[in-house]
């Protein structure tokens, strides 16, 4: 099963970062979040589990040393996950998954309909340069679109909506900005992670990237390709009325800030949102 692992072809180190790089904090005593170079990885579980633990996502291409050294500094070391769970496998959310599943020898959970880009079967659509944005959508296309191959070790998630390894949280189908992007949810504090489904920092912007400027933005436009699709997810977690949101890109937002943050985006996301040109429009 393991030699049948494999990083994308165009699998490689993506030289970019923001003052929150290798910072990250509690926004829940069981819920940590870590920013890697540009964007979140999240760590469920007490400080005190060594094991039982689980990963959400795993971060930018080249970034597995980094990010079980975070793990150790949490956990600490020998600590292993009971599993991984990825919002979706774009390259920046699964860029360290090959070496983290081989050093752990854990399962992988994705919605069924990602499972092609997560299986070495289908690349993602390339990254769009052309769109309306700033300049890190106009030098999108460097990044990678093909597929990772986690074999056998990555399974569909559970129907029921059930988390594995995440007591009390479900998982949400929040399509658009791929076609099985998910979002967690725990209802009991009303926590969020909402992976790119929307974002806390406009990352098509390189400026606002870098200083890691807060507001409630859609998902990253240059990967994008459902648009209608994304609106009606954004429509779904604002619905939810998260208390607290760890998003995979930006700093996490909560309380009055968040609240009406995603009620203008709603509102106003045709606009704000949505560009006005570009490959996927």
């Amino acid at each position: 099963m393991e030699n049948l692992m494999d990083y994308s072809k165009d699998n490689k180190f993506i030289p970019v970062t923001s003052i929150s790089a290798h910072t990250g904090e509690e926004v829940a005593r069981d819920l940590f979040y870590y920013t890697n170079q540009v964007v979140n990885i999240c760590l469920y579980g007490s400080p005190e589990q060594k094991d039982g633990w689980v990963l959400i996502d795993t971060g930018m291409p080249k970034s597995a040393k980094e990010i079980l050294s975070v793990v150790e500094e949490r956990f600490g070391p020998d600590s292993r996950p009971k599993a991984i769970i990825l919002t979706h496998g774009h390259f920046d959310h699964v860029g360290a998954s090959v070496d983290l599943v081989r050093h752990w020898d854990i399962p992988v959970y994705a919605h069924e309909l990602e499972l092609p880009y997560l299986t070495g079967k289908s690349s993602y659509p390339e990254p769009d340069p052309s769109v309306e944005g700033g300049m890190v959508a106009k030098v999108s296309s460097y990044f990678p679109n093909e597929a990772t191959n986690l074999g056998g070790h990555v399974q569909p998630l559970p129907a029921d909506g059930i988390v594995p390894g995440m007591n009390g949280w479900k998982w949400i189908h929040t399509p658009g900005h791929s076609p099985g992007h998910i979002s967690l949810f725990r209802e009991e504090d009303r926590s969020l992670i909402a992976g790119d489904a929307f974002v806390t920092v406009r990352q098509d912007s390189l400026y606002k990237v870098l200083v890691q400027q807060m507001e409630v933005c859609g998902p990253p436009r240059y990967f994008t390709t459902d648009w209608q699709a994304a609106w009606e997810s954004v429509k779904k977690l604002a619905a939810l009325n998260p208390r607290v949101a760890v998003t995979g890109h930006g700093t996490p937002m909560d309380g009055e800030e968040l609240a009406a943050g995603l009620t203008k985006l709603v509102q106003d996301f045709e606009s704000v949102a949505i560009p006005d040109y570009g490959r996927y429009i």
